[in-house]
């Protein structure tokens, strides 16, 4: 059984550290002040790593090293109560080479919540430890005004809900009109309030198929699909640079657990990588106990196309001969909002139309 941590409570302590990118360099470093206040006005103490504020690393904050030694420590430590990731960004796999993950099986489980990069760690975590982890924002994602999904990543947390709709609308990058400036002098990003909602500007809309005979065909608006399962993945960039590594477990796991609802989403791949990555982890095995698929909206490949390849086909025509089905276009990842998920926690997942629902067991 995979083991859920205690959910936290106002008054306890959340530690912030940096295992990959973090608050170092604007306007992250702006953000993060923002965040430390909403949550202290939460109820909440923070305590912050030495990591967090270092620039000596390449790719990462600082030397893995000792990012792992700080991430390991603060899951140890029974003085804090839960962990946020500092951020994402591009070299935790480098952190994780420290990280002995069955020797955290042997710890009290306890909250891990981020994204992007923090796959490197929350999939092991879930996969090696046997420990629930949270896929949802990082310190800068509370930054902003809060909404319904840093009300849900909190209510993960807390323990206060088990039930969890996607939203109605998202932020296409592609039509942003005032997005986050990212070439002011430091000096300025001071002067920028980041409590400020999101600029909504697209209507979310789900699109999701039904595999039979090794076909995908889209489903109808009036389609009730529904899939039951060990909710499992994280941002497949990082995915399908583990398959075969000694981090990759997924054939023990797949022994233990028969019904695993993937989730995924990716970020700099384009249709054509996003779509050898999915294929690299269907040949490893990695979705022989698969239920079900639940796909976030792409960044880098939303919207694109290359010779044929898209961000539908890139994944349909992969999966299609497991004859389960595939919900895309989630809430889920790098394009707002991002919908918090429970990896390694047991639910049911239902989509109609453009209604998106986790309900946690």
């Amino acid at each position: 059984m995979i083991k859920r941590p205690d959910y936290i409570k106002p008054g306890d302590t959340i530690g912030i550290t940096a295992p990959s990118f973090g608050p170092s360099s604007e306007p992250y470093h702006s953000m993060y002040f923002f965040a430390k206040k909403n949550l202290e006005n939460k109820g909440y103490k923070i305590v912050e790593g030495d990591t967090l504020f270092k620039n000596d690393g390449i790719g990462i904050n600082t030397d893995p090293k000792v990012a792992a030694a700080e991430l390991v420590d603060f899951y140890k430590r029974d003085d804090i109560d839960a962990i946020i990731s500092a951020g994402g960004g591009e070299l935790m796999n480098e952190t994780i080479t420290n990280v002995d993950f069955e020797a955290l099986a042997g710890a009290k489980p306890k909250w891990y919540i981020g994204y992007s990069d923090n796959t490197n760690f929350i999939f092991p975590l879930v996969t090696i430890s046997g420990v629930q982890g949270i896929y949802g924002p990082c310190i800068s994602g509370f930054s902003k005004k809060w909404e319904l999904p840093e009300e849900d990543a909190m209510a993960l947390l807390e323990g206060t809900k088990t039930e969890f709709s996607g939203y109605e609308k998202f932020v296409d990058p592609a039509k942003e009109e005032n997005p986050l400036p990212r070439d002011l002098d430091p000096s300025e990003y001071s002067k920028i309030d980041f409590d400020i909602p999101y600029e909504y500007n697209s209507e979310k809309v789900l699109t999701s198929f039904l595999c039979k005979n090794g076909k995908a065909e889209k489903a109808g608006t009036d389609t009730e699909i529904k899939m039951s399962g060990i909710l499992l993945g994280g941002c497949v960039d990082v995915l399908a640079n583990m398959v075969g590594t000694r981090f990759d477990k997924v054939k023990e796991f797949n022994r233990d657990h028969k019904n695993v609802i993937w989730v995924l989403e990716a970020c700099d791949l384009t249709p054509m990588s996003y779509r050898r990555a999915i294929w690299n982890m269907r040949e490893a095995g990695w979705f022989d106990s698969a239920a079900g698929f639940v796909i976030g909206r792409p960044l880098t490949a939303f919207g694109q196309e290359m010779m044929g390849a898209d961000q539908y086909n890139a994944v349909t025509d992969v999966v299609s001969c497991l004859n389960i089905p595939i919900i895309m276009d989630a809430d889920i990842g790098h394009i707002d909002p991002m919908l918090p998920v429970v990896m390694g926690a047991e639910a049911l997942v239902c989509a109609k139309g453009n209604d998106l629902r986790f309900k946690y067991e």
